[in-house]
């Protein structure tokens, strides 16, 4: 074995995000984490396309396709052509989308506030810094000429 267990940090992240989304998806329920997720991005995103959509829940675009179909076919969420792109549908929340979203949302926040309060604020600053640095390592950029 060329690294043990024990010394490999992404088994460390991968349990910490394993966690994390277990948590999450019992608390957004009756939602799926995705639709939670494509959700809490159109509050703050109303009109934005299913492509932006995808990017900002970091899926593929036919992830989200199936995401706002299972949305749309909820009564959450409504597409209309862009006045000017007919080719682009806007994707804004319902009010019944809004209200499944406000109420997911507040039980997400919880477990997020749990999170953060296990941590100062100095402690959580580096832990984004360390979060960084570890997605940058295993991109590779460290090892790249000019990084």
């Amino acid at each position: 074995m060329g690294m043990p267990a024990h010394e490999r940090l992404g088994l460390d992240l991968k349990r910490a995000e394993q966690e994390l989304m277990a948590a999450k998806h019992e608390a957004v329920k009756p939602l799926t984490v995705p639709q939670y997720a494509a959700l809490f991005a159109l509050a703050d995103n109303p009109g934005i396309s299913a492509a932006a959509l995808a990017r900002a829940c970091l899926v593929t675009p036919q992830a989200m396709t199936v995401v706002l179909r299972n949305l749309q076919d909820r009564g959450f969420v409504e597409r209309t052509p862009h006045p000017w792109h007919r080719g682009v549908l806007e994707t804004r929340l319902t009010e019944a989308g809004r209200a499944a979203f406000d109420a997911a949302d507040r039980r997400a926040a919880a477990i997020e506030r749990r999170i953060a309060d296990a941590f100062t604020a100095a402690e959580r600053d580096t832990l984004r810094e360390l979060l960084a640095r570890f997605a940058t390592a295993a991109r590779g950029d460290a090892d790249r000429p000019g990084r």
